[in-house]
C-alpha cells in the first residue's frame, strides 16, 4: 500500500516543471567555469616588443654588424669618439671602432650569457628547493642553513671573489652567475613547494599511495610553474645587471671582445673629450635601461594575470 499523501492539484501545479521549461531554466549555465585568457596590456606589448628585437640582435647581430667587432670604420681618419656620421651611425669608441658594430656584438654576449646563467639557476634552484620541500625536515634544514650561508654574503662581492680567484671567461661568468642567484630560485621554489605539500589535494595523493615522483610532476610542478616564471624575467633582469656590473669592474667579458657593461667601461673618456661624442657611453647603457625595463613590463602582466599573488611570494 502506498503510504505518500495525496498531494493536492494545487501543489502539483505549483512545483510541477515541464521539460522544455526546465531546458530553458538551465540553458544560462555554463557547462564549466569561464577560464581566463592571457592577454597583454599595451605596455606589456611594448615590453615583447623590445625584448623580441634584443633577442633578434642578440642571434643576428654579428652576421648583420657593418663592421667587424674590432674593425675601423674609417682607418684613414682615425679619430677616438667620432661623432655619428655616415659609415659609423652611432659614432666610433676611444679606439675609433664603430659603435653599433659593437653594440650589436656586445648583445649576443651580455644577453646569451645572462639567459645561460638564469637557467643554470633555475635548474640548480629549483631542483633543490623542490627537493628540500618533499625530503622531510632533516634534509630541508641542512640544505635551507648551507643556502642562507651563502645567501648573507652579497652577490657582487661573492662573483668578485669567485672571478678573481679563478680568472675571467665566458664559462666561468655563467656558472658563477648562476650559483649566485641559485641561492635566491632555491629560497623561492622551497617556500612555493612547502605551501603546495600541505594542501588537501597533495594530502589525498599521498593517501592513494602516490610516490614522491609522481607528487611533483602532477602536483606541484603545474601549481609552482607560474610563480616561478614570472621569477625568471625578474632574475633574468638581475643577472643582466650582476654581468654588467662584473664587466664594467673589468672582471666581466675581457677586451677586444665586446660586451655591453665592458662598452661603457671603456668608453668614459667620452665625458672628458673636448667635442667627442658620448653615445660610446650613452648607446650601451640605454640598450641595458631598455632590456631590463622591457623584461620588467612583461613580468608584470604576468602577475597582474595570476591576481597579484605572484609578486608578494616573489
Amino acid at each position: 500500500m502506498n503510504s505518500t499523501p495525496h498531494q493536492p492539484a494545487s501543489y502539483m501545479d505549483e512545483h510541477f516543471v515541464a521539460p522544455a521549461a526546465e531546458d530553458e531554466l538551465f540553458e544560462e549555465l555554463q557547462d564549466s567555469p569561464p577560464k581566463r585568457k592571457f592577454r597583454l596590456s599595451p605596455a606589456g606589448k611594448i615590453g615583447v616588443s623590445i625584448v623580441a628585437f634584443w633577442l633578434l640582435i642578440a642571434l643576428f647581430g654579428p652576421f648583420l654588424a657593418p663592421y667587424g667587432e674590432n674593425d675601423l670604420p674609417f682607418p684613414d681618419d682615425y679619430s677616438e669618439f667620432q661623432a655619428p656620421r655616415p659609415g659609423a651611425w652611432l659614432g666610433t669608441d676611444f679606439s675609433d671602432r664603430d659603435i653599433l658594430s659593437r653594440l650589436m656584438f656586445g648583445a649576443s654576449r651580455t644577453i646569451g650569457i645572462s639567459i645561460f646563467a638564469t637557467l643554470l639557476a633555475y635548474m640548480v634552484g629549483v631542483a633543490l628547493g623542490i627537493g628540500a620541500a618533499v625530503s622531510g625536515p632533516r634534509v630541508d634544514m641542512v640544505l635551507s642553513r648551507i643556502n642562507d650561508a651563502f645567501l648573507s654574503l652579497p652577490t657582487i662581492m661573492l662573483g668578485l671573489v669567485v672571478v678573481a680567484a679563478v680568472g675571467s671567461s665566458i664559462p666561468i661568468l655563467i656558472v658563477t652567475a648562476g650559483l649566485v642567484y641559485a641561492t635566491v630560485v632555491y629560497r623561492l621554489a622551497r617556500a612555493i613547494g612547502v605551501e603546495i605539500m600541505v594542501m588537501d589535494f597533495v594530502e589525498a595523493a599521498r593517501l592513494r599511495g602516490e610516490n614522491t615522483f609522481w607528487l611533483v610532476w602532477r602536483e606541484i610542478w603545474p601549481n609552482a610553474a607560474m610563480p616561478l616564471i614570472s621569477d625568471f624575467g625578474l632574475r633574468l633582469i638581475y643577472v643582466i645587471l650582476f654581468i654588467s656590473s662584473l664587466s664594467f669592474l673589468g672582471l666581466g667579458v675581457q677586451p677586444p671582445r665586446a660586451d655591453w657593461g665592458s662598452m661603457v667601461r671603456e668608453n668614459l673618456g667620452a665625458f672628458q673629450s673636448y667635442g667627442g661624442s658620448v653615445i660610446p657611453v650613452v648607446a650601451p647603457a640605454v640598450a641595458i635601461a631598455t632590456l631590463t625595463i622591457a623584461i620588467n613590463l612583461i613580468v608584470d602582466d604576468i602577475s597582474a594575470f595570476s591576481g597579484g599573488k605572484l609578486s608578494g611570494r616573489i
